[in-house]
């Protein structure tokens, strides 16, 4: 219990670290809500320009396919707020030998490396997600119970969990390479591949390899799709799909823990 009290108040350092570095840069806060309200405005008319030349995209309708926007935003907003300029720095980390100095200090070193920065403008996205989420429930008249609540959150961690290890994953890549620079790319197409159901690749033989090798493989469309099924009370086929993304999820950051933990055996310090 100690040692998470600890870790609390070491993460709650770095969250009022993030805050105050935002409250002198005020400007970048706005032009970020500026530009995630822009993005998020042409998604929602692209969508609904689409809707209503059709009345669904294969079995998703108008306030389904929303709640699915909503919750990859909310997936997407939580790993770019908290996780993305940590795995983007990491490399130069190494690069610099600034690495030493997390490596001596008395803290678990992958917690430091994940947590130390925020990129705290990116939780208007959330703000922005959580409105559509409302409205998608509102437009399909769905009443969200405590249980299928519960459900959805502990599936949105988990899916935010995956992302996490999938990034930092890659990150330790940088530990052979010297640097990396293609990680801001890759968290790109990943985030443009995901920002559909899994549902929609269905149809044909090769739309039929990419959803099952992303679905069941390296699960990046199963833990978007399952959460947003789940709140808008969608059928979830076969029914143990929301076990096994919570699984993803846990799996997924033991997986990272131990290739960030063999990766650090070979890492070259500055001093060496």
């Amino acid at each position: 219990m100690s040692t998470l009290l600890f870790y609390g108040r070491v993460w709650s350092t770095f969250f009022q670290n993030a805050l105050q570095r935002e409250l002198q840069f005020r400007s970048n806060f706005f032009t970020t809500l500026l530009t995630r309200s822009f993005w998020f405005a042409m998604q929602l008319v692209l969508f609904d320009l689409i809707y209503r030349q059709v009345p669904t995209i294969n079995d998703w309708n108008r306030s389904e396919y929303f709640g699915f926007m909503a919750t990859v935003m909310l997936i997407n907003s939580l790993v770019e707020a908290f996780f993305m300029p940590n795995c983007a720095q990491f490399s130069e980390l190494i690069r610099t030998g600034n690495l030493d100095f997390a490596l001596v200090k008395p803290i678990d070193t992958q917690f430091l490396v994940s947590f130390e920065k925020m990129d705290l403008p990116m939780i208007t996205q959330v703000m922005l997600g959580g409105g559509l989420l409302w409205y998608a429930l509102s437009t399909a008249g769905r009443t969200v119970s405590w249980e299928n609540g519960v459900l959805y959150l502990l599936l949105i961690a988990s899916a935010t969990a995956f992302f996490y290890s999938l990034m930092i994953s890659l990150a330790c890549t940088s530990l052979f390479f010297g640097r990396n620079q293609s990680l801001l790319d890759f968290w790109f197409y990943i985030t443009v591949f995901a920002r559909y159901p899994s549902t929609i690749y269905s149809g044909s033989p090769t739309g039929e390899i990419i959803r099952f090798a992303f679905s069941y493989i390296l699960p990046i469309l199963l833990v978007v799709t399952v959460p947003a099924r789940v709140l808008m009370a969608m059928i979830v086929e076969p029914n143990w799909l929301s076990g096994l993304v919570i699984l993803s999820g846990v799996v997924s950051v033991l997986l990272s823990r131990v290739i960030f933990r063999w990766s650090l055996r070979f890492y070259r310090s500055a001093s060496s």
